[in-house]
């Protein structure tokens, strides 16, 4: 799918760089899997700010998606491909045979008029959902369950994949993109290709705008704030804030956070890139 260059008719046209959506059929989505999508603008329950920068943005309704796919061994057909406006990968709408219709999380390659099934048998193609231990080694996968039944929690975002490395007893070795290299039970589900709008990051917004859509409000540098308002504000002139830290005063850059006692830290191998 081409990224589209749109035409300098405005200063904020002018370097705006958008997806171009030839691929998708659909423009109205499925009312029976819509539900509402409420906003906090980043307040808690007592209506107090604890995240800034978040509030405005473009109403949505949530699309209920299968990240389970826990219809097994009935076969569905692509009935369409959508825009989400919740998840950066297009969504696909499958129709089981007994009249059933469910939203997955379209891979690359998938088109309309597809037959995709959720088998231990299934054959190995682009959408269909297999258990580790079934899924050829060296296959590119996405969607991937941490634990059984669990639901997909990996892989899941525009472009995104996994890759199945080995399989040792009653463990999977996965590499994910970041570089990390960890193992996950072979009794847990997967999906076979990568998930599809890769071109997204190649997208340029054109203007503050567009952000604003989003509901992402203005983020203000630290070192401009006033003391009272952030650990590095302050200062005369052109002051360079200090020790970097975030508005809790946690350090950043090179700061550990995670736990040195977590247990997951036992089925990683390899850690990220850095």
């Amino acid at each position: 799918m081409p990224v589209r260059k749109i035409k300098p008719t405005t200063p904020g046209q002018r370097h705006k760089l958008v997806v171009s959506f030839d691929t998708l059929t659909k423009n109205e989505p499925t009312k029976s899997l819509l539900k509402p999508n409420k906003k906090s603008g980043g307040r808690n329950s007592r209506g107090k700010m604890t995240i800034q920068y978040i509030g405005g943005g473009h109403k949505r309704k949530y699309r209920m998606i299968d990240f389970k796919r826990d219809k097994k061994n009935i076969p569905a057909k692509v009935d369409s491909i959508e825009y989400d406006p919740n998840r950066t990968s297009f969504i696909s709408l499958l129709k089981y045979v007994d009249g059933e219709k469910r939203y997955i999380i379209s891979p690359d390659g998938l088109n309309v008029g597809d037959e995709v099934i959720s088998s231990e048998n299934a054959p190995i193609k682009v959408g269909n959902t297999l258990p580790l231990s079934k899924i050829p080694l060296g296959s590119v996968i996405h969607n991937l369950e941490l634990y059984p039944g669990s639901g997909a929690k990996i892989a899941r975002s525009a472009g995104s994949y996994a890759q199945l490395m080995a399989r040792e007893g009653k463990y999977a070795t996965i590499k994910l993109v970041s570089g990390e290299v960890r193992k996950i039970l072979i009794s847990c589900l997967a999906t076979l290709g990568s998930v599809s709008n890769s071109e997204h990051q190649l997208q340029v917004s054109g203007k503050a705008g567009r952000s604003r859509w989003k509901g992402r409000r203005p983020r203000v540098r630290a070192t401009v704030k006033n003391p009272v308002d952030h650990p590095m504000g302050g200062g005369e002139g052109k002051h360079s804030g200090g020790i970097p830290r975030s508005k809790n005063g946690i350090p950043a850059k090179g700061f550990k956070t995670r736990s040195k006692k977590k247990k997951s830290d036992m089925y990683i191998i390899e850690r990220r890139k850095k």
